[in-house]
């Protein structure tokens, strides 16, 4: 079996979910000792170095951007050159390239897996016209991949109701957070213990929400994100930046700050209301801290029920502020326990590996 996996930055990731999806994917491949072989796809742009392996994976490049408009192109061309080299197993990551399927379809027997991510289509950010291309992305992906990976069970539900299709429910892990036990210096001038958010600044992440609710309560909150790479963001810094409770951070990647950033957190607040299952709470989830989250059904069920939820201001400030010692110890341990029963890359890895192996 030769396996293709495609549509990320590439490995080892620096970049998001489906780059840490990746990496981890590569591990569990090396780890495991299987017989079939990985290449992994990567653009090449903002490269000096582009190694030609990384562990038990090849490595090929595209020299496009892998997000943005050109992860069009740049999944289209990823495709026709995992046909042209003859791989058996497509795994593609999101739907980006799906509008090129039928004519995979055509010219290969390769078997193909589409993890369609969220329901990209319904996200905030996009105007008309890339809504209806994303929707028949979506539709494309489901239609012409021999088997669709969702990452939560709010999107399978989706995929049933509006495609009459089954897919696979895997979600993401997140023990890479605490499995290395990196600790560094979390950023100076922080409080003890705070109340933590941690996201891209978008409007479907209910920043300003969560803004809002913080502003008027004692409780300190650390919110961590990319505030200068919209306007909405930089309009909402600008806002609450004066306010002393509210600590406005830039993204951390550097993995020990991370962890000592995440170990500090007496709640984290969880504002995401599009997409699926999200890496950065499951990832939270195993630190063994409260979780309040936004009430939509992604989230429900990425928690078992077992969160506090919002969907309001006043009702996180509601749930900020009545959230006894003795709870937050209990939802703690609960998150704790659902993130080491459901989102562990070797359970995710042997999920995908099984599914390959199936389909």
């Amino acid at each position: 079996m030769k396996i293709a996996l495609l549509g990320t930055v590439g490995v080892p990731g620096r970049y998001g979910g489906f780059e840490t999806l990746a990496e981890n994917f590569v591990h569990y491949h090396a780890d495991s000792g299987r017989d079939a072989t990985l290449t992994v796809w990567c653009s090449s742009r903002g490269k000096v170095d582009r190694p030609t392996r990384f562990k038990s994976a090849a490595l090929r490049y595209i020299g496009l951007e892998a997000n943005g408009m050109q992860s069009i192109l740049y999944d289209a061309l990823s495709l026709l050159d995992a046909v042209r080299t003859r791989h058996d197993r497509i795994v593609l990551l999101g739907v980006s390239g799906a509008m090129m399927l039928p004519l995979i379809r055509l010219i290969s027997r390769a078997r193909i897996v589409t993890n369609i991510d969220g329901i990209e289509w319904k996200r905030e950010k996009w105007n008309g016209p890339v809504r209806a291309f994303l929707r028949a992305s979506e539709w494309a992906a489901v239609r012409f991949s021999h088997a669709v990976i969702a990452d939560n069970q709010a999107i399978a539900d989706h995929v049933r109701a509006a495609y009459g299709s089954n897919s696979y429910v895997i979600a993401y892990g997140g023990d890479q957070a605490v499995a290395d036990g990196a600790v560094g210096e979390a950023p100076a001038g922080l409080p003890e213990r705070y109340a933590l958010a941690l996201c891209r600044i978008e409007p479907e992440n209910n920043v300003r929400m969560i803004l809002e609710a913080f502003a008027g309560i004692d409780e300190p909150l650390v919110f961590v994100g990319n505030w200068d790479s919209s306007a909405y963001g930089r309009n909402l810094r600008a806002r609450y930046s004066n306010r002393a409770k509210l600590h406005l951070l830039d993204p951390v990647y550097e993995p020990g700050a991370l962890h000592s950033l995440r170990a500090r957190a007496s709640v984290y607040v969880h504002g995401h209301s599009a997409g699926g299952t999200n890496p950065s709470l499951v990832e939270m989830m195993h630190f063994g801290v409260p979780v309040l989250a936004h009430g939509c059904a992604f989230n429900r069920h990425s928690t078992e029920g077992k969160a506090r939820y919002f969907e309001t201001s006043e009702e996180l400030v509601a749930q900020a502020r009545g959230l006894a010692p003795e709870d937050a110890a209990e939802i703690g341990a609960a998150m704790q326990d659902i993130a080491a029963r459901r989102y562990t890359w070797d359970k995710i890895g042997k999920a995908y590996f099984e599914l390959l192996d199936r389909v």
